[in-house]
């Protein structure tokens, strides 16, 4: 298959390694890949370039508008299919087993019920397939509220049990490990996303030629390595359907 033509930042680095790595692995024929809450394509556009088949699920309309506007403009408008629906009901807009890759990034923070959801993930990948989960860093919050002051703040979200501030959760290695794990999946990799490229003065990378592939190749070093991975903005997991 061809390689996706994503372009790759600091911010993005991670991930798309990990997704690289899994379509190389699988590199026989175009995957039918699901996208949860993937707006406008972000990630789905660059994987239907690379020849795959992917349907997107998000709740709104706008975003799939820009999809659909996206996906065509890149000429690849017959591999990207979009569909308005909610992460808390999956099993609507898709058939069990028959997705060989799920992406469901930054989605896990804000839905109802995260065992549900990941539940509905295990169940719609088809067996060996793989779900890309993306979700917010609860040690990446605590500091950023403490750092900026908060201190209250960051206390509280400190002593949390589930990670929850207002409607979003946070996670941390454990927790969503284990809530994929429950799930039926089996976890293979963890990496911090965005371990300082959040707290970089853009001012620096600006001024530095250079500097965005030399912070883009520090992601990658630091992303599998505790502490390092553990302070990160996000946490990424691959996991497995056996």
């Amino acid at each position: 298959m061809e390689r996706s033509r994503a372009q790759v930042t600091p911010r993005t680095a991670v991930v798309w390694e990990v997704l690289r790595a899994e379509l190389d692995r699988r590199a026989a024929g175009p995957l039918s890949i699901l996208d949860v809450g993937g707006g406008t394509g972000g990630f789905a556009v660059p994987l239907a370039e690379a020849g795959h088949r992917v349907t997107v699920v998000d709740a709104s309309p706008d975003a799939l508008a820009a999809l659909d506007r996206r996906a065509a403009d890149a000429g690849v408008a017959d591999r990207v299919s979009a569909v308005q629906g909610d992460a808390d009901d999956l099993p609507s807009v898709a058939a069990a087993g028959s997705a060989d890759l799920v992406l469901c990034h930054s989605v896990l923070e804000f839905v109802d019920d995260p065992a549900k959801v990941a539940a509905s993930l295990a169940a719609i990948l088809a067996p060996g397939g793989a779900a890309s989960v993306l979700v917010a860093n609860l040690a990446a919050a605590v500091l950023s509220r403490a750092v900026s002051g908060h201190f209250t703040a960051a206390t509280q979200l400190l002593s949390t049990v589930d990670g929850m501030e207002g409607a979003r959760r946070r996670y941390d290695t454990g927790t969503i490990s284990a809530l994929l794990t429950a799930a039926g999946l089996g976890v293979e990799r963890v990496h911090g996303v965005r371990v300082v490229a959040d707290l970089v003065p853009g001012a620096l990378l600006d001024a530095e030629p250079g500097s965005l592939p030399a912070l883009a190749a520090f992601e990658l070093a630091a992303a599998a390595r505790p502490p390092y991975r553990d302070i990160a903005t996000q946490l990424h997991v691959l996991a497995r359907r056996g």
